[in-house]
């Protein structure tokens, strides 16, 4: 028995699971009501999304160059998506660009009084 048909059918599975994580992100930045909560739809699914995305396609195409290079993509996309999310949630904090009504405990109004 191959293990091809497989990989091929364990590929396109976690292809279409990464695509439909990342139609969850799409949907959650139109719907959700302000940015502190979009900066989550925008991150987390995405980001498992495109994870389950670039491993489906390795295992799929099964070829050292392009699994080193989706390795890359993946790390790269690991270290940059949690740094541009927290600057994008400051940023919006800092400049008012939320509802105040929708947040529980606003642990940042302290913390930005004492570095005034």
């Amino acid at each position: 028995m191959s293990w091809e048909p497989v990989l091929d059918v364990v590929g396109s599975v976690l292809i279409l699971i990464g695509a439909a994580l990342a139609l969850t992100a799409a949907i959650g930045l139109v719907r959700l009501p302000d940015v502190l909560n979009r900066m989550h739809a925008g991150s987390k699914p995405q980001t498992l999304g495109f994870l389950l995305l670039c491993v489906g396609l390795s295992l799929i195409l099964r070829d050292g160059a392009a699994s080193a290079l989706l390795a890359l993509a993946c790390g790269l996309q690991l270290v940059t998506a949690p740094v541009a999310t927290q600057m994008m949630g400051r940023a919006a904090y800092r400049t008012g660009q939320f509802r105040r009504d929708l947040l529980v405990e606003d642990a940042g109004r302290d913390r930005d009084d004492e570095t005034r």
